[in-house]
């Protein structure tokens, strides 16, 4: 059932949501990202650094390692496993032998001795280069999407020092010392004491902040933070790290309206799809499929706004499945299918905490639910799946056609309308939602009889549920709305047949033939 939203949030609160993307593929447990970050604005107060620089702290915390997905593609290549690689990076000291170790260990997994060999050889005459441009990509890539999203100088700056370090031995490897951003510095020293203190307590944040003095870390930060480290490090398990996080959000932030939120989950989606060449555009495209059929269908404006973020978001939760599964040429093994049968429970779970994004979640994470109950990730069947996630299904489906896949080729235009159809007929997908999407994607399809004096699909519904004696709040729960739609829906329908009441709308139905079943719905 479509949702009140808030009429404007805090960018913060969709780069929470992303953040835990970013957790799930570093398999990190979610809210890593939120713990360093509010770990990483406790520096900054003992540095005493001034609001704005605690500001760039905290958007650049949240969006330090946005970038490492961006080329999961090629990583998968070389190691098999692109979120088994970069779990990798908190085990050694970057660059050390244990951590040239840890990423020699995993070239070529998951493939025969003979291709290991082959990737062996191929890394240690160019993948070496090719691994060092990656990081350093990663950063370039983070920035980018900070621009996208509007974020000030000096979070863009430290964006793309994020991997520099204080002995000028880090990635690109152009900045050393003092010359890395400030912020840079918090954040790099934040991400690495969260993972060590989560899983050894204050004293094992300590050490690995003093190991690195003077190589990674800047060694006067090392100093203040480590004499106080009860208080940078004390409370991070006693309330939730989400409500934290947003509640810490810079006081002077921009709020971002309605059709501000849309641009930025536009951009979010964009940078999401690039997890897979075979992806690119593709939150985009079903976003704007969805949307059209659903004003198509006689969805309410909200209802189809709701549908097209659920677009842009559906695919979060790929962030969490290996491209060794996305990117496999050959079938999936039953384990295989069970971490994609997950992923649109993943990006319920990134977006349930946002008072903005929560109930579109309630709609992505239907997207492959299919009516006679054989979809994922719940098996729900019939009218457990609203309107709008069945429309959201049918679009994401017929893209998917459209696109190219490593096992397949991509369908033309005929081809991926007949399977849709076919899906009708064996009771799988939603024959208005196919007529719809088709219709937006630019097929002939046959077209349902409009109701009388004007009146769509969606409101032939609505009228009828008023004959019967429904009131807007049992109507918006029999059609799986709000009763605010509802109501909407009650007026526009008066407008147009001339009724005030229950009554003159039930005479106006039983005229042209809407009770008890009118021809053209059939």
């Amino acid at each position: 059932m479509e949702e009140e939203v808030p009429a404007s949030v805090g960018i913060a609160e969709l780069l929470a949501a992303l953040s835990l993307g970013i957790d799930l593929g570093f398999s990190q447990p979610m809210e890593h990202v939120l713990r360093q970050c509010r770990i990483a604005l406790r520096i900054a107060e003992h540095l005493d650094v001034d609001e704005a620089g605690r500001a760039a702290v905290y958007y650049t915390a949240l969006l330090v390692n946005v970038g490492c997905h961006t080329d999961s593609y090629e990583q998968a290549q070389w190691f098999g496993d692109d979120i088994a690689m970069r779990a990798t990076k908190y085990g050694h000291e970057p660059m050390s032998l244990g951590d040239i170790a840890a990423m020699l260990r995993l070239l070529g997994s998951g493939g025969t001795p003979l291709h290991r060999v082959r990737v062996a050889f191929d890394f240690a005459t160019s993948g070496w280069k090719e691994v060092d441009g990656m990081i350093a990509g990663h950063a370039q890539a983070a920035r980018a999407l900070g621009e996208e999203l509007g974020l000030p100088d000096d979070v863009l700056a430290a964006l793309a020092a994020s991997y520099e370090r204080w002995d000028g031995h880090g990635y690109p490897g152009d900045l050393a010392g003092p010359e890395v951003p400030l912020v840079s510095r918090i954040c790099q020293l934040a991400e690495f004491m969260e993972v060590a203190h989560r899983s050894g307590g204050v004293d094992a944040a300590v050490s690995v902040a003093q190991r690195r003095s003077g190589k990674q870390f800047d060694p006067s930060m090392v100093a203040v933070v480590t004499a106080d480290a009860e208080k940078v490090l004390h409370g991070l398990d006693e309330i939730g790290s989400w409500d934290a996080v947003i509640d810490a959000e810079p006081a002077l932030s921009h709020r971002l309206a309605p059709a501000e939120v849309d641009a930025a989950l536009a951009a979010i989606g964009r940078f999401v799809d690039l997890k897979s060449p075979y992806t690119l555009g593709h939150s985009g495209a079903v976003a704007d499929l969805a949307a059209g059929a659903a004003e198509a269908m006689g969805l309410a404006a909200a209802e189809t706004r709701a549908v097209r973020r659920a677009g842009w978001v559906l695919g979060f939760g790929r962030l969490g499945v290996s491209n060794s599964i996305w990117d496999k040429p050959g079938p999936l093994s039953a384990s295989q299918w069970e971490r994609v049968r997950l992923h649109p429970y993943l990006t319920e779970r990134m977006v349930s905490q946002s008072s903005v994004l929560a109930p579109v979640g309630r709609i992505a994470v239907q997207v492959r639910e299919r009516l006679d109950g054989s979809g994922y990730p719940r098996g729900l069947s019939g009218a457990s799946i609203g309107p709008p996630a069945r429309i959201l299904g049918v679009a994401d489906a017929y893209q998917a056609m459209r696109e190219r896949r490593p096992h397949r080729p991509a369908l033309d235009r005929e081809e991926a309308g007949g399977e849709l159809r076919a899906e009708v007929q064996a009771g799988r997908l939603d024959g208005d939602a196919v007529d719809a999407v088709l219709g937006i994607a630019g097929h002939r399809v046959s077209r349902r009889r409009q109701g009388p004096d004007g009146l769509t699909h969606r409101e032939v519904e609505v009228v009828r549920l008023i004959s019967r004696g429904c009131s807007n709040k049992q109507i918006a729960l029999a059609l799986g709305i709000s009763a605010k739609t509802a109501g909407t829906h009650v007026e526009n329908i008066y407008a147009k047949i001339g009724a005030s009441s229950r009554a003159t709308a039930s005479m106006y139905a039983v005229q042209p033939g809407l009770l008890p079943e009118y021809e053209g719905d059939a």
